[in-house]
């Protein structure tokens, strides 16, 4: 039955995780399964080959879980291989792309400033997002090469993580950005820093809320919500070191939760 199934959720650490939690946020019925394939992040350093056979390797894992939807919770991944994802396998796949249109239809200086993984940045997904909107405004990319380890170290407010935000986010504001877009889930909790590093006059734009919103609208158009008088649970599993990711969800998931080898 659908609501006995979960919702799989996978990223290449923990930056999905602020994608789940919105997800959770408006289906608290639903079940939760989320992989943190930590061994392997981040993805952005990696190739497409590499990307895919990681991607269908955890899919694998949560359909054999039961898995009713999977969500690609990480740019690189969906601008890298959704589209064959969604060829190899029939269940519904929720992507999460750069949130550049809402930045566009923000923008006032017409220049929109994109901070993302360097893969994510050379994607052809990419490439084809941003020249979408490049006649009407200009686009501005910022790859972050070395953000992704501060996060999964949990140090968002060392020393070295305010200096690459002020290394990353200097050059889009001298290119004249008044909008960021954060393109990559991990830059998530960085989202606060990021505004205040930026100014006041610099609107942020991530696309949790709206992944879970097209979750949420993928999963009623397939008849696969939960029962609403269901109590959702979440099961963690990771590729890494499970001490490590249980310290991880402890601090971003706000309970202490099981971590289970991948």
């Amino acid at each position: 039955m659908p609501h006995s199934r979960p919702i799989g959720i996978f990223d290449s650490g923990i930056g999905g995780l602020s994608v789940a939690a919105k997800v959770r946020e408006l289906l608290p019925a639903d079940d939760i399964l989320y992989v943190a394939d930590s061994r392997h992040a981040p993805y952005g350093d990696k190739s497409d080959d590499f990307i895919l056979e990681r991607m269908n390797t955890v899919t694998d894992f949560l359909l054999g879980q039961g898995a009713k939807a999977v969500v690609v919770a990480c740019n690189t991944a969906t601008t890298s291989a959704i589209a064959q994802l969604r060829a190899t396998y029939s269940v519904p796949i929720i992507g999460v792309e750069p949130g550049v249109k809402p930045a566009v239809l923000a923008t006032r200086s017409g220049v929109v400033g994109v901070l993302a993984t360097p893969r994510t940045l050379q994607t052809h997904s990419f490439s084809a997002l941003a020249a979408r909107f490049s006649s009407t405004v200009s686009i501005a990319v910022q790859p972050c090469p070395d953000l992704v380890g501060q996060i999964e170290a949990l140090r968002f407010d060392d020393d070295r993580t305010l200096e690459l935000l002020h290394r990353y986010i200097a050059p889009l504001l001298g290119k004249g950005a008044d909008t960021i877009v954060l393109g990559c889930t991990h830059y998530n909790y960085l989202a606060e820093r990021i505004a205040l590093v930026a100014g006041p006059d610099v609107q942020i734009v991530s696309t949790e809320s709206a992944v879970a919103r097209e979750v949420v609208r993928r999963l009623k158009c397939e008849g696969l919500l939960a029962d609403s008088d269901s109590i959702g649970t979440e099961a963690f599993h990771t590729s890494g070191e499970v001490a490590v990711f249980g310290r991880q969800i402890e601090c971003l998931w706000g309970a202490v939760k099981a971590v289970y080898p991948l």
